[in-house]
């Protein structure tokens, strides 16, 4: 091996395959987990799953600690362009440490970007939730279509917008995002502004934001309202493979 381009386009020298990788990104630290546990060494804060993961943690996703993740001596540090700052990315890359940087905003493109992640730089070939998940994710979306909105946050609400990996999700799901033109990728809202859109349901899923049975349906009266899995809907990794199951049994239930 020797110099690879990431998803970015940025050239990141690798004489071998990685052997200690820091994540920096809660998908593919499960991912990482999932298939090259032994190389591992360190992960954010935020990365809970699998719940037993027992590595270094570096803080969080918007604030590493750089100086943490420098003294775990990775020979790689896997980030993703909408997760990590440019900024903490470029100064571990002017620390002698490589950034192989991901982009994701589509099922296809998280499936085409952890293949080259385990088969081209770890060397690892295709895992099998991988291939499992591209079978699934290859299936036609069912009919009739729905309308909906996805909320993510509260005071302020925001929901989710165009471009973005749940956007895709939806429309793979047969979905029509209600928030899905426009130019921001996550829309701040009013309650108003849901209800006027009209959609046939309201997806409230647990992260980021943890809408509960009691935190979140109320504000929508007279809507339908269904609490979904953040993981299945905005995770890619390990999850993919049963994300599309688990979601349509949630719209149907």
């Amino acid at each position: 091996m020797a110099v690879l381009i990431d998803d970015l386009g940025s050239p990141v020298d690798l004489p071998r395959p990685p052997r200690r990788v820091v994540s920096l990104v809660p998908s593919l630290t499960e991912a990482l987990a999932a298939t090259v546990p032994d190389r591992l060494v360190g992960a954010t804060d935020w990365c809970t799953h699998p719940a037993d993961l027992d590595v270094a943690r570096v803080r969080g996703t918007k604030n590493p600690d750089r100086a943490a993740i420098a003294a775990l001596r990775p020979d790689l540090v896997v980030g993703n362009r909408e997760e990590n700052r440019k900024l903490d990315v470029d100064r571990l890359r002017a620390a002698g440490v490589p950034v192989w940087v991901t982009v994701i905003e589509t099922v296809e493109e998280a499936l085409a970007s952890m293949r080259r992640l385990f088969a081209e730089v770890l060397d690892v070939g295709e895992p099998a939730w991988l291939a499992a998940a591209a079978r699934e994710w290859a299936r036609a979306a069912p009919a009739p279509s729905r309308r909906v909105a996805v909320p993510v946050w509260r005071d302020p609400w925001m929901v989710v917008g165009p471009r973005t990996f749940t956007g895709d999700v939806l429309a793979r799901l047969g979905l029509v995002n209600v928030f899905g033109a426009g130019e921001d990728r996550y829309p701040h809202v009013s309650v108003d502004d849901v209800a006027a859109a009209a959609p046939d349901v309201v997806l409230l899923p647990d992260e980021p934001y943890l809408f509960t049975a009691d935190d979140g349906p109320e504000a929508f009266p007279g809507l339908r309202s269904v609490l979904v899995s953040g993981r299945a809907l905005t995770w890619y990794g390990p999850s993919l493979a049963t994300a599309r199951a688990e979601l349509l049994a949630a719209l149907d239930g």
